[in-house]
């Protein structure tokens, strides 16, 4: 629970009253490897700050292949926020890719603690522009660098999440087949 604390103070101030009454809402949930946390087409009914795991927000195409566009790890909110904020059928799945624990705010509560912390709003912004501003980055190393770059920077930035995730999940986040990421490993040994 103090993980969460510490995330969301990086975005705004709150009093020890707002701490004790955001964790009083905030309940655990456990997400086993291969559940959805939020599924396409359905309104995302929970917002999650994820304390253990990976998930991956992916898409599937008609043929039922999955296409990875990105992964959320620990210590990060794990949500589709227009989904969740404006009751629209979220567009992407978020899976578990490990089991998974999370900190989860329901629907009514988030609107509780938007309504009794001032600031709540505003910490929430900030967090969504943080996260788009890390997403629009990571597209656009995508569009320049080759897939030995791509790579390369993945290991970079998130450092032993190659590990952590299937192989055939990470090439499909790098756009790549798994078999030039495997090629692609190799040749870095």
């Amino acid at each position: 629970m103090e993980a969460l604390i510490t995330y969301l103070l990086q975005f705004g101030y709150l009093t020890e009253q707002q701490i004790a009454l955001i964790k009083s809402k905030a309940h655990w949930k456990k997400l086993p490897k291969g559940a959805s946390f939020s599924e396409a087409g359905k309104v995302s009914e929970e917002i999650g700050y994820l304390t253990e795991g990976v998930c991956r927000i992916c898409y599937y195409n008609k043929a039922g292949e999955g296409f990875t566009r990105y992964f959320v790890y620990e210590d990060r909110f794990a949500a589709d926020f227009s989904s969740f904020r404006d009751a629209l059928p979220a567009s992407e799945y978020i899976e578990a890719v490990t089991d998974c624990t999370l900190l989860v705010f329901s629907k009514e509560d988030f609107s509780y603690l938007d309504k009794a912390v001032p600031g709540w709003k505003d910490i929430f912004a900030r967090i969504t522009a943080s996260v788009l501003e890390s997403k629009m980055k990571a597209a656009g190393n995508m569009l320049v660098q080759d897939a030995q770059s791509r790579y390369l920077h993945f290991i970079e930035y998130y450092p032993g999440l190659a590990n952590r995730v299937p192989q055939t999940m990470l090439a499909s986040y790098l756009g790549i087949t798994p078999s030039s990421l495997s090629r692609i490993r190799k040749s870095l040994l």
